[in-house]
């Protein structure tokens, strides 16, 4: 995703007027080589070469071979170093993207500090950032000695996301809805990721990491984050953080009767899994956060691998009103944002069902956002790397906001429930049915 990310900053317009992309590894690669690589890429995962401007991008293309550590840094400097003294006009500001393995970013980080290259830097993170809430501690206190909290950009995709960004406008922009983002008004909110998926490219990593580790820890809790927060000062990237990292210290630790894991039948028969392995490919979590706001309000998380539908789904139920109406059937009001694509807006309201009866039903109404006059939704990648370019940090994570969620999910992983069995293309194991308790999840209501 982040060469296609890039291409399509270019193809955008969202680059600066004078840029370079360098890569960095052990081979012995040749600019042109490299080039062809990214051509190759873009090629198979798009966008085209062809749909953009390729031959002014493909000029800004270079590579450092002879790898990257503190002892030895390769080309890397030396390419750096043509390109200032050749190339660029004035100081450079330089943008690592560190998208390697997370055993490799404490070496790398030496390194930029051992070659003066992290001096006004700043430093892109690909997940996870730790594995434990130790390897976290230790990674971050690395980090931090190296680098400000201002030049670390920890990415989260999710955060990126349209829809996510949406989450803002729609309760801050709108008082049909603020006035309803309460526990007074909200009976429980879903966060919701289904994917039919399996793992079957990237078993060896998810053996290693699971569900709990690979999606709730660190994309559910932020988005739980997004929608549990108290109205920030501003909009502005430091608000954003502070209001995001208030509400993560509310989250009350995970309870292990709370959760629910699962792993799909025929998991272990995957090359590169082992035959007892008990990794988790389904979670599902009921968080609450001890905030005014939100008190009393179970927050359900769930996500798995081989799930019935692929969904990524936002949803406040809200409570039945007290009034006239004896029987309101269904869940009443839902308000439910998608966060796939551009992300969509959908409102489940009680209406009289038409005919000479005065009987009511569910209606659902939807809105793309996609189709608002003239938008350009981005891919979460392409907002947030134009984000790290122009040095906003309001869509991503920080060292306060991890350590939260750590705390939280630290009971959990010392003592975690036992893992059960659930058919691929199924809602996962039966019993994560019973946390949301009568109102039953929205995403796959009816199980069957």
């Amino acid at each position: 995703m982040v060469l296609p990310a890039f291409f399509q900053l270019a193809q955008q317009g969202l680059l600066p007027e004078e840029w370079y992309l360098v890569g960095n590894g052990r081979g012995d690669v040749s600019h042109e080589d490299f080039t062809a690589r990214v051509h190759d890429a873009l090629t198979e995962f798009g966008p085209h070469p062809d749909e953009g401007p390729w031959a002014d991008f493909s000029k800004r293309l270079r590579f450092a071979g002879g790898g990257f550590a503190s002892d030895d840094p390769g080309s890397l400097l030396d390419v750096l170093s043509e390109l200032e003294n050749d190339e660029l006009e004035g100081e450079a500001q330089y943008v690592h993207y560190l998208a390697v393995p997370p055993g490799a970013f404490a070496g790398l980080v030496s390194g930029l500090a051992e070659h003066g290259l992290a001096e006004g830097s700043r430093v892109v993170f690909e997940k996870p950032y730790g594995t434990s809430p130790e390897s976290f501690r230790e990674l971050d206190e690395l980090v931090l000695s190296v680098l400000g909290e201002d030049q670390v950009f920890r990415i989260d995709h999710f955060l990126g996301k349209e829809g996510t960004q949406d989450l803002h406008v729609l309760r801050f922009a709108n008082g049909l809805f603020e006035h309803v983002w309460d526990a007074e008004h909200v009976s429980q909110v879903q966060i919701d990721v289904p994917e039919t998926l399996d793992v079957s490219q990237r078993a060896d990593f998810y053996d290693a990491t699971g569900a709990t580790l690979d999606m709730l820890v660190t994309h559910l809790f932020q988005v739980a984050a997004e929608v549990a927060m108290e109205p920030p000062a501003s909009l502005d990237p430091a608000d954003l953080q502070t209001a995001r990292e208030a509400v993560l210290a509310a989250f009350r630790p995970l309870a292990p009767e709370d959760v629910v894991l699962g792993q799909f039948q025929g998991y272990t028969d995957i090359d590169g899994v082992d035959d007892d392995s008990r990794t988790d490919t389904f979670v599902a979590a009921r968080l609450w956060v001890d905030s005014d706001r939100w008190r009393g309000v179970p927050f359900l998380l769930r996500t798995g691998k081989k799930m019935a539908v692929s969904e990524q789904r936002v949803s406040l139920v809200l409570r039945k009103p007290d009034g006239p109406v004896a029987a309101v059937p269904g869940h009443g009001n839902v308000v439910s944002l998608s966060l796939s694509g551009a992300g969509s807006l959908s409102l489940q309201l009680i209406a009289k069902l038409p005919g000479p009866d005065l009987s009511l039903a569910p209606a659902t109404t939807t809105l793309d956002l996609k189709d608002i006059a003239g938008g350009n939704p981005l891919p979460p990648y392409v907002s947030l790397i134009h984000d790290v370019i122009t040095g906003d940090r309001s869509l991503f994570t920080t060292s306060e906001g991890l350590a939260h969620t750590w705390r939280v999910a630290q009971p959990l992983l010392d003592s975690p429930p036992a893992v059960q069995p659930y058919p691929g293309g199924s809602w996962g194991p039966v019993a994560a049915d019973e946390l949301p308790g009568p109102c039953s999840w929205v995403v796959g209501r009816n199980r069957d």
